[in-house]
């Protein structure tokens, strides 16, 4: 059987490298006679590169080559991964991709193209990297129904964190360290926005909760308005704050979906994921609590996971692997704003000892802790953060500083 990868870059390279260096073992997994890596799609030349003469820069030569049975897609981004992957799946060839954007935005639309063309649509690597986390939502916890799935999705932003919380380091310090670490990109808004965790967390959800989810309907807020007084305040309430894409079910049916910068008890094994590590927690309703953890990127971390789902194909090439999910729609998700957490906040006020006072009549459970500049830092009970922002609103003298949900 032969192969095609488009998209010669981090992940693509890994999968070539993983593709020769383990071959052997590979294509008896496979339950093939061989799987000869044929084209190399990019832009590119790569002069001097060990694949060199495999590289080819017009895709219609993957298209026309019946002989292409699985194409790998590492280019990323949905301009013109998009409609290459479309263009592969109906011409019947099984395509496996790394390409989170592709999958949260057109999961669904090519899980059906494929269906109809009897070919797959993997995606292992498009969630945790090197971590296995599909199949074993899709399979091993089957029989469970998922309640809530929720994780560091992010390195980049947990690498941020974690040297704010351990070193008192500012932000901007310590993107400019993952900078020079290579594991923030030059232009790194789409870590610490929390993007790259947003496309994340709607393929999770779609798997655990059965209906696609978009980008646009998750809040999602990033960690570049975090401050080291933030970091430090939860400390002392026995938090680390921690940037999570969460996502679970309501009592109504719906689901609310999230990504924000979130405090979790310093207890929790999510607590204690340390730099560029992810980890991610499912609970359901048979096993309880399980958490995955690895690292989430890097080259052959997520090559590995590519490689898996070339294996998965080449094993399943009369009949398709049956999993996925139904269309979304506007109705499935609920606002997360009307999801009752505890909020942590910090506030200043022209009249501390009046704010107080008001507080303490808005959220009779509340828990605060003394700061040295004097200003309000607290834990309001549970509550929606929409009844939280209205209650704050009408304190007169009031000015928040900062709020984040409490996990």
């Amino acid at each position: 059987m032969d192969i095609a990868i488009m998209g010669y870059g981090v992940v693509g390279s890994g999968v070539a490298l993983l593709l020769q260096k383990n071959y052997e073992s590979i294509v008896a997994r496979s339950m093939q006679s061989s799987l000869n890596l044929k084209y190399i799609l990019d832009l590119l030349d790569f002069p001097g590169d060990p694949f060199e003469s495999l590289i080819i820069h017009d895709f219609e030569t993957i298209l026309r080559d019946e002989n292409i049975g699985i194409v790998v897609e590492t280019m990323g981004g949905l301009n013109p991964a998009y409609d290459f992957v479309r263009r592969c799946l109906l011409a019947g060839k099984s395509v496996v991709t790394s390409n989170k954007e592709l999958v949260a935005t057109k999961g669904y639309d090519l899980l059906c193209v494929a269906k109809e063309h009897n070919v797959n649509f993997l995606f292992e690597a498009s969630v945790g990297g090197g971590i296995p986390i599909i199949r074993p939502l899709t399979q091993c916890l089957a029989a469970n129904e998922i309640t809530e799935v929720a994780g560091i999705l992010n390195g980049t932003t947990n690498f941020i964190l974690t040297r704010m919380i351990e070193n008192a380091m500012p932000f901007d310090h310590a993107l400019r360290l993952a900078q020079n670490n290579g594991y923030a990109e030059t232009d790194p808004t789409a870590d610490i926005d929390g993007h790259d965790a947003c496309r994340k967390i709607c393929i999770l959800a779609a798997l655990s909760f059965g209906q696609h989810v978009y980008p646009e309907q998750v809040r999602t807020q990033g960690i570049a308005a975090l401050t080291t007084d933030d970091v430090e305040a939860a400390g002392d309430f026995g938090y680390a704050v921690k940037l999570l894409g969460r996502a679970k079910r309501l009592p109504n049916g719906r689901i609310s979906c999230s990504v924000a910068p979130t405090l979790v008890p310093r207890e929790s094994m999510l607590a204690n994921v340390r730099d560029v590590y992810n980890a991610i927690l499912v609970r359901g309703n048979a096993i309880d609590d399980v958490i995955f953890y690895g690292r989430g990127a890097g080259k052959l971390p997520t090559a590995s996971a590519v490689v898996a789902d070339i294996i998965d194909c080449a094993k399943h090439t009369t009949r398709r692997r049956f999993f996925g999910w139904e269309a979304g729609g506007t109705h499935f998700v609920a606002d997360a704003d009307d999801d009752a957490v505890n909020m942590f906040v910090r506030a200043i006020a022209d009249d501390t000892d009046q704010a107080r006072q008001q507080l303490v009549g808005l959220f009779p459970t509340m828990e605060e802790k003394k700061t040295a500049s004097g200003s309000l830092c607290f834990m309001t009970g549970v509550a929606t953060p929409r009844l939280v922002k209205q209650a704050l609103a009408s304190i007169d003298g009031l000015q928040v500083t900062q709020m984040l949900r409490v996990l």
